[in-house]
């Protein structure tokens, strides 16, 4: 008896993980989008100008970490003006088109 409500627990929990989990983007799609992102985070060691600090490298990143990123910037919640302008660019598809894009690279592939 222990051992079924384990195992109907454990098929509720799966159940309640949040459907953001799975991928919804089209790497297609996110590559043709995500053209301007290489021009800072496609290159080694790049330096913002201001205010200044190294641009991470984004390549094999998790789908889940891009989409809640872009969407923090895109909401101001997360703040840098240059991310800001590109995300609010951006519609709810094309951010989880970049984010399959992404996950799809190796940080060497950019």
């Amino acid at each position: 008896m222990l051992k079924r409500s384990l195992i109907t627990g454990f098929i509720a929990l799966l159940l309640a993980l949040p459907a953001q989990a799975e991928m919804r983007g089209d790497p297609e799609e996110g590559r043709i989008i995500a053209y301007t992102c290489t021009g800072c985070h496609g290159i080694p060691f790049h330096k913002n100008v201001y205010p200044t600090y190294s641009v991470p490298r984004i390549g094999g990143q998790s789908y889940g970490y891009i989409v809640s990123s872009l969407k923090a910037y895109r909401s101001g919640e997360r703040r840098h003006p240059t991310m800001e302008a590109q995300a609010n660019t951006l519609s709810e598809q094309d951010i989880h088109d970049v984010a399959a894009y992404f996950v799809t690279l190796t940080e060497e592939q950019q």
